[in-house]
C-alpha cells in the first residue's frame, strides 16, 4: 500500500487488491477485474470512476462476475482511494431462459452508430484472430500424450469456448443491426446525439453520446440509453433537468446542449 500514489490508476489498485487474496481465489477474481479495467481503461485514475461508469458496466455482467468486482470496489472505498462507495452501483442483470428469449427477439431492434458498427466489426475480427491462435495452442497441447493433468489443453478449451460465445453474439448483433441515420434535425435527445450536462450540485459540465448498450463505454463518453441516466436523458430537450435515483442518493443534471452528428462528420448544436 505504501508504494501506491495518492491518486492511483485502476491497474495499480487492482495489483494491490489481488496481492492480498489467497491463491485459490486470485485466478477467477483477476480475470473479472481485468475485463473491468480493460473496459474502463487501464490508465483511468480511481478517483475519476463514477457511479455511471460502474452501473453501465453492470448491465453486461452476470451475478457471478459481479461478486468479485463488488469486493474490489468495496476495497477501493475502504482504502480511501474514492470518496464514493461504488459497489452498490454494480447491479448485474439476472439472466434466465425468458430473459435470453427476450434478448434474442429484440436483436432486430439494435441500432448502432456508424462508428459503433465499425468498432464491433473490428472486435469481431480480433476475436476470430484470437480464436485461431487458441486452436493452435490446443493442437500443441494435445500433442502431449499425458491427458491426465494437461492444464494447458484445459485452459485453451475454456478460452475457446468463451471466444466462440462472444463471436456468436457479435455476429448476431452485426447481422441484424441497423446503422442510425445521421444528420437528423430534432430538438429532443435521441440515440446518437451528444448531450452536454451540468451537475447541479457541483456546477461541473460533462457530455455523453447516447448509444445502444452494445456500444456503451463511459470511459470514451458513450452512455447506454438503457442505463438510468441514459433513460432519463432520452427524448428530453435542452434546458430540462433530469433526476436519477441511485443507491447513493438522487442526482440532478440539467441538459445544457444537444449536439447532432451530421453526415459530414461535424457536430452541430440543436
Amino acid at each position: 500500500m505504501g508504494n501506491i500514489e495518492h491518486n492511483p490508476t485502476l491497474t495499480e489498485v487492482a495489483d494491490a487488491f489481488l496481492s492480498h487474496l489467497p491463491p485459490a481465489e486470485r485466478g477467477k477474481t483477476q480475470a473479472e477485474i481485468s475485463k473491468f479495467i480493460r473496459w474502463l481503461g487501464s490508465s483511468r485514475q480511481v478517483k475519476g470512476i463514477s457511479p455511471v461508469d460502474v452501473a453501465s458496466y453492470g448491465e453486461q455482467v452476470s451475478p457471478s462476475a459481479a461478486k468479485p468486482l463488488k469486493s474490489f470496489l468495496t476495497y477501493i472505498k475502504k482504502q480511501g482511494f474514492s470518496s464514493i462507495n461504488l459497489a452498490p452501483h454494480l447491479r448485474a442483470k439476472k439472466t434466465s431462459s425468458k430473459t435470453v428469449a427476450v434478448w434474442q427477439s429484440s436483436q432486430v431492434q439494435v441500432t448502432l452508430t456508424a462508428q459503433g458498427h465499425a468498432k464491433l466489426e473490428k472486435d469481431l475480427a480480433d476475436l476470430k484472430n484470437q480464436r485461431s491462435q487458441v486452436i493452435e495452442e490446443m493442437q500443441k497441447a494435445a500433442a502431449d500424450k499425458d491427458f491426465r493433468e494437461n492444464a494447458p489443453l484445459a485452459a485453451a478449451r475454456e478460452q475457446k469456448s468463451h471466444l466462440d460465445g462472444r463471436i456468436k453474439e457479435l455476429e448476431s448483433t452485426l447481422n441484424q443491426a441497423k446503422i442510425m441515420e445521421e444528420g437528423r434535425h430534432t430538438s429532443r435527445a435521441k440515440l446518437g446525439d451528444t448531450v452536454v450536462l451540468c451537475d447541479l450540485s457541483s456546477g461541473k459540465e460533462f457530455s455523453y453520446t447516447l448509444v445502444d448498450r452494445r456500444e456503451a463505454n463511459p470511459a470514451t463518453g458513450k452512455l447506454s440509453v438503457a442505463s438510468p441516466l441514459g433513460k432519463a436523458i432520452l427524448d428530453k430537450e435542452k434546458g430540462q433537468t433530469v433526476e436519477v435515483v441511485a443507491p447513493a442518493g438522487t442526482f440532478r443534471r440539467r441538459i445544457e446542449n444537444i449536439l447532432v452528428l451530421p453526415t459530414e462528420g461535424k457536430v452541430n448544436p440543436q
